[in-house]
């Protein structure tokens, strides 16, 4: 997990960031906005998390999966776990 905590200031900004959108939707919907400006709101929080997954997954992938040394068993264990995470995740 060297790579989170290498990246760890960037992720937790990008966090942030998300949660303030967030913030803004629930201000929104209590102040009545339109409807297309909530929902432009929540589409560029999809994006945001979206991005973040993205960031995460490839640093994953670098360090885990693609890491030399591991053996089969370790890689194919690797790969599973991957594979459940991304299952649940495009559900």
């Amino acid at each position: 997990m060297a790579h989170i905590h290498k990246n760890q200031q960037a992720l937790v900004t990008r966090v942030k960031k998300i949660r303030g959108q967030l913030n803004a939707v629930e201000k929104s919907l209590t102040e009545g906005n339109e409807c297309l400006t909530i929902l432009q709101q929540v589409t560029a929080i999809k994006g945001a998390m979206n991005g973040l997954m993205t960031t995460i997954l490839e640093e994953h992938i670098r360090e885990h999966v693609g890491a030399p040394g591991l053996t089969d068993a370790q890689r194919s264990e690797e790969i599973d776990a991957l594979n459940k995470i991304l299952k649940s995740y495009l559900k």
